[in-house]
């Protein structure tokens, strides 16, 4: 029998089983549902996510947030504890177990992530990342906090904000601005991650990967107008300007209509493309603008272009990503000295300079390539240490003396 007090819970025997799901309806009013292990659909969840439709939260915002509400009851389920039952203990057993559990059919996978040999980046490993934590616990304590406001949910919230008698802060390096608000207790501390760049002799050997005219046009696109993935999968067939090389998307975040412009082969795929598909989809301004390449010709998914592009990356032995072809576009501007950094703001659509300004630090392979170099000129003997005095001793070594004291043997 499983405890249902969190002092007594052994979580080192507890077993969460893999039951509901979040099913994707294909409806407007409802894009997810979120089911419990009979196939009925969790009402809590449901309002909640037609609350987050109501503040123009876009149905990935809600796939994400029900995703993160999937696991959550499906360890409620595993100790037995009603949603609305949920204490502290809970919480802090839950944010335990995605801590040191390993995630669903990852037994295959390293137990760290270890970085790719050609991109530098580390692949998943077999744990939750602390990006996958941190956004767990910020959409928990929403959800609680929304059921608390309206009455349904319990009157103290199980995923509580740092306590009153500490600062959020307290250990922050006073050279980083932050913002002044508590955060959440079990929220785990936010690893910072340098934005990965594609390197140009490496893009065009993916680039070369790819096998049609439409992903062409694509992966041309998002590297030249830094356009988020799903931005550029949302266009329509009207969107796109080939006299003003322009293409019109809808920001993610604002749901701001914004015209980016492009590069010339961009379009010089695009229209490559649209000449194969000619006649068999719909070309109407308000059509989708990419589409499947075999039959029934649907909309081109986030999903399926995920898996176009992983397709070419692994004939490569790499792992980037889609959203690299968005940090790629941001540093060839950011590096462009013609084009202002407010520039660069604009087109990638970022609310804060200070965010744009991450593309002004070094690439991590160029500071590595840097770094080899001068080892090798070290080697070398090439490289001259101006400070240190001819007849003094070596950087790397230590005084007589002072090797006494360490060690206890005398006294200098």
């Amino acid at each position: 029998m499983i405890e249902r007090h969190g002092e007594g819970r052994d979580l080192r025997s507890l077993d969460v089983p893999r039951v509901g799901s979040l099913l994707e309806t294909s409806d407007v009013w409802e894009p997810y549902r979120l089911l419990d292990p009979a196939g009925t659909v969790v009402e809590p969840v449901a309002v909640y996510l037609k609350d987050l439709q109501g503040i123009g939260r876009p149905a990935t915002t809600q796939r994400s947030y029900g995703m993160d509400l999937l696991r959550w009851f499906r360890f409620l389920w595993a100790v037995e504890v009603p949603w609305d039952q949920a204490t502290r203990d809970e919480a802090r057993d839950f944010s335990r177990w995605i801590q040191i559990s390993d995630k669903p059919n990852r037994a295959s996978a390293p137990a760290t992530a270890v970085p790719n040999p050609v991109t530098g980046k580390a692949g998943p490993g077999r744990k939750y990342a602390p990006a996958t934590r941190g956004h767990s616990e910020s959409v928990l304590r929403g959800f609680y906090d929304f059921h608390r406001d309206v009455g349904s949910g319990p009157m103290v919230n199980p995923f509580p904000l740092v306590r009153c008698g500490s600062r959020a802060h307290a250990h922050h390096n006073p050279m980083d601005l932050h913002r002044n608000e508590r955060s959440g207790l079990y929220r785990p501390r936010p690893v910072q991650r340098a934005p990965r760049s594609i390197p140009d002799e490496k893009f065009n050997e993916v680039f070369a990967q790819l096998g049609s005219n439409r992903d062409r046009a694509l992966v041309a696109f998002w590297v030249s107008t830094g356009a988020r993935a799903s931005e550029l999968l949302g266009a329509h067939y009207g969107d796109a300007d080939p006299g003003q090389q322009l293409i019109t998307v809808i920001r993610k975040g604002t749901r701001a209509i914004q015209q980016l412009p492009a590069s010339p082969d961009a379009f010089v795929w695009l229209r490559l493309y649209q000449a194969q598909m000619h006649g068999l989809v719909p070309t109407r301004v308000d059509d989708p603008l990419w589409w499947t390449l075999r039959r029934p010709f649907t909309a081109l998914s986030y999903h399926a272009a995920y898996r176009m592009f992983s397709r070419a990356n692994a004939a490569l032995g790499a792992n980037w990503s889609l959203h690299d072809l968005r940090h790629t576009a941001a540093y060839r501007m950011a590096r462009d000295p013609n084009m202002s950094l407010t520039d660069v703001q604009w087109v990638l659509g970022h609310a804060h300079l200070s965010t744009t300004q991450l593309y002004l630090n070094p690439l991590t392979e160029d500071v590595i390539a840097q770094a080899l170099a001068h080892h090798a000129r070290v080697a070398a003997g090439t490289v001259t240490a101006t400070t240190i005095p001819k007849d003094g001793p070596s950087p790397l070594s230590y005084r007589p003396e002072a090797l006494n004291i360490l060690f206890g043997e005398g006294t200098a």
